[in-house]
């Protein structure tokens, strides 16, 4: 009893870290039961926890074929984690709580503040309300259109669960699909309506909950808020940018964009640039690009989607605020100013923080894992990234980690999805506020 009042008084970001370690537990155990394999088999341990830890952390990345390997129970477990993780363990909670009809106390609402990324208690329990009621529209509505165009290639039984699988797992950025032999959607490398609405599902789970409740409500209000306008802004210059990049380094590659007609061309353009965003569908093979398109992914993928979504990465927000201190101090002012909003000095310490600790984390795990895995090292930097991005997209050395890399990649996406800083916060000691400061000093820079 007295540890459960010790969890009780714990920081909402050490709650995080222990509630999704848990949820990765229970479904990693749940996955090594003889019935979530087609053939009966037990899956290892250790493969369980990495297919448990990428779904929750909606990664994507695995060590098996999740749909020739693993039974219709075993699937469904996948997709609750999926659904779990992507909308987090504190919104799921709510959730159950509303329909109950329970009061949400004051340390559920610090903590769903934490789960949400918000600087604000304010409406908190309003908007996990809508953020439930978006994410299952915006499911629904996916699951339907992919059902339409899937029952002309299968069964309408199996096409309304292929719909429902992949609506659920691209909205929430995890790149699990079920269409077997790691496919992805190369199949579908062609074709409007899977890449368009799988695009869509992908970006709106990844502009994050804030956001699209401002896009929603811009008919009455006539305004966005300034959050909303930096993620819509770099979401549509980064899709855009990658696009054009993607389309100029593959078009002369028979591989990749080489053997498809214009409209294949550009449709596979944008695909492969939205879904870095954390996404990790594909309808290109990656083994196959050239390597300055690896490169230039590895960069989107550490960008990332949006603050407050189901995807991983530093956030576009961050990676924006970093961009305005350098034309900044390009141009000698003093401050950063986005859309005549001047931004203030916390915005920037916690941007530089959370660049410098990502940057710190993606280095320290590629050159551990260049000592204990016998691959190159751009395949290692792409999946590392992709690891801590939870982007899913894989250079093919998932399957072929040691068990020590395994384990490597496993935490990684475990710090991508909670981010380094909150991590940092739930792990480190408790920090009290400084009685004075220090006098200033000088150094040179540059």
């Amino acid at each position: 009893m007295s540890n459960y009042f010790n969890i009780l008084k714990w920081s909402p970001p050490r709650i995080l870290v222990f509630g999704f370690a848990m949820i990765i537990v229970l479904g990693a155990f749940l996955l090594t039961l003889p019935f979530a394999s087609n053939d009966g088999s037990r899956l290892p341990f250790i493969d369980a926890l990495f297919t448990a830890t990428s779904a929750t952390c909606v990664t994507g990345l695995v060590v098996v074929d999740t749909g020739t390997y693993f039974s219709i129970f075993g699937k469904i477990i996948i997709l609750a984690l999926i659904q779990i993780g992507g909308l987090g363990f504190m919104t799921m909670a709510t959730l159950i709580a509303l329909v109950l009809r329970k009061k949400i106390s004051l340390k559920e609402r610090l903590i769903l503040q934490e789960a949400m990324n918000q600087t604000s208690m304010e409406g908190i329990v309003r908007l996990i309300r809508r953020v439930i009621i978006y994410s299952l529209t915006i499911e629904l509505i996916g699951a339907v259109l992919f059902t339409i165009r899937f029952a002309f290639d299968m069964p309408f039984g199996r096409a309304v669960w292929f719909g429902f699988f992949h609506s659920i797992s691209f909205f929430n950025n995890a790149g699990f699909d079920i269409f077997g032999h790691f496919r992805s959607l190369t199949m579908y490398v062609s074709d409007p309506l899977v890449n368009i609405v799988s695009m869509l599902l992908i970006i709106f789970g990844g502009l994050g909950f804030v956001v699209m409740a401002d896009l929603l409500e811009f008919r009455k209000n006539k305004r966005l808020s300034l959050h909303s306008k930096v993620v819509l802004s770099t979401t549509g210059t980064l899709i855009a940018v990658g696009a054009i990049v993607i389309f100029i380094f593959e078009l002369s590659n028979s591989k990749t964009l080489g053997s498809l007609d214009w409209g294949g061309k550009i449709l596979s353009s944008f695909f492969q640039s939205v879904t870095p965003r954390t996404a990790g569908a594909n309808t290109l093979d990656y083994t196959q690009m050239r390597q300055a398109t690896v490169f230039f992914t590895i960069i989107l993928m550490f960008i990332g989607a949006s603050p407050g979504s189901t995807g991983g990465g530093i956030k576009t927000t961050t990676f924006t605020t970093m961009v305005g201190a350098v034309i900044a101090m390009i141009r000698g002012r003093e401050d950063i100013v986005l859309f005549h909003y001047r931004l203030g000095k916390d915005r920037i310490f916690k941007a530089l923080t959370i660049t410098m600790l990502s940057l710190t984390l993606v280095i320290f795990v590629t050159m551990l894992l260049s000592t204990t895995e016998d691959q190159q090292f751009l395949k290692i930097l792409f999946e590392t990234t992709s690891a801590f991005g939870t982007v899913g997209l894989t250079a093919g050395i998932t399957p072929e980690l040691t068990y020590f890399g395994k384990i490597v990649i496993a935490i990684t996406m475990f710090a991508g999805r909670l981010g380094p800083l909150t991590l940092a916060y739930a792990l480190g000691p408790k920090t009290e506020k400084e009685l004075y400061r220090y006098p200033e000093g000088k150094i040179t820079i540059g």
